[in-house]
């Protein structure tokens, strides 16, 4: 961890990293200019950013609110001359700084402010990992619920072989590699989140209901893959269907929480049960097909894998 200290004047630069450095590396520079690109290029290594206040040209609570934007895990502090009490107390009021460190320095206190500002980054820092472990966990089990919600809603609207379909389903989701959705966690709370994806769950209900209506009797062969080529845009060649985008098979697991399915992002469930799910995605010359197969047995337990490797992130490996 660093500490990154902005001051026009030279003496105050070499004079505060040699009483500094035996805490932490020091970075300087000398305006709110040289700040914010020393924050581009080091952000990750800062810590703790120290800034005076008045310099000429911007003055250095304009880079404390830049670093509250967009590097909010670095711990921001203000120092000052006495005279200039009122831009820390605006500076701590508004959110921009953790303390001001009054000017002449008083060595001690100094040291005391830094060393507590470097631990709180590193609980900060220790924070966020935990959070981003707990919010990845949170959309890799948002992923895998949506399988599960897929199989009931297929069973929903169609009654042969809806197993069969949502285990090729799968299989094509797990070779593809579908992503975790996005989440807005300041704007979702559980209960908004379950009505969310019980509302996405209805419309993609109606949406498989109108391309079954629209594909007919069920077809084999080449006139199946006639059907899938013309639903998802693909191009029919010889025995497969050729894709030119592979999320076409995985946008109903991957799309952004609150965003409704589109007819077309349903097609390709719609018609692997109507097909009966005799059918499987593969990578071919970099690129994904769709070509038929046989009938199978399916594994007793192929959506309690499936739901695991998704949940857990595990992707382009077959079922």
């Amino acid at each position: 961890m660093k500490i990154l200290y902005v001051d026009d004047e030279a003496m105050a630069l070499k004079y505060f990293e040699r009483l500094v450095s035996p805490l932490a590396p020091v970075l300087t520079a000398t305006s709110v200019e040289e700040g914010r690109a020393m924050l581009a290029a080091h952000g990750a290594e800062i810590a703790v950013l120290v800034c005076d206040q008045r310099m000429p040209g911007e003055y250095g609570n304009e880079l404390l609110r830049h670093a509250r934007e967009y590097h909010p895990g670095v711990v921001r502090m203000l120092t000052t001359a006495y005279s200039e009490l009122g831009d820390a107390i605006e500076a701590i009021n508004t959110g921009e700084i953790y303390r001001y460190i009054n000017k002449p320095w008083e060595l001690e206190s100094l040291r005391a402010d830094l060393k507590n500002a470097l631990e709180l980054a590193e609980l900060r820092s220790e924070r966020d990992s935990l959070m981003r472990d707990r919010l990845m966990a949170q959309q890799g089990q948002l992923l895998a619920n949506r399988l599960s919600a897929l199989l009931m809603v297929g069973a929903a609207v169609h009654s042969e072989d809806v197993e069969q379909a949502l285990h090729r389903f799968a299989q094509a989701a797990l070779r593809v590699g579908s992503t975790q959705p996005a989440i807005d966690w300041n704007r979702w709370d559980h209960a908004d989140l379950m009505q969310a994806e019980a509302q996405r769950g209805a419309a993609i209900a109606a949406h498989l209901r109108q391309w079954l209506r629209e594909f007919g009797p069920r077809r084999d062969g080449a006139g199946a893959l006639s059907v899938l080529a013309q639903a998802l845009g693909g191009e029919l060649q010889g025995d497969h269907v050729q894709l030119a985008d592979g999320t076409v098979l995985t946008a109903l697991l991957s799309l952004p929480v609150g965003e409704w399915p589109t007819a077309p992002q349903c097609a390709w469930l719609a018609w692997l049960l109507w097909q009966g799910g005799l059918a499987e995605a593969v990578a071919v010359d970099g690129a994904w097909a769709v070509r038929p197969v046989e009938a199978a047995a399916l594994p007793t337990d192929w959506l309690a894998d499936a739901i695991e490797r998704l949940g857990q992130g595990v992707v382009r490996a077959g079922l």
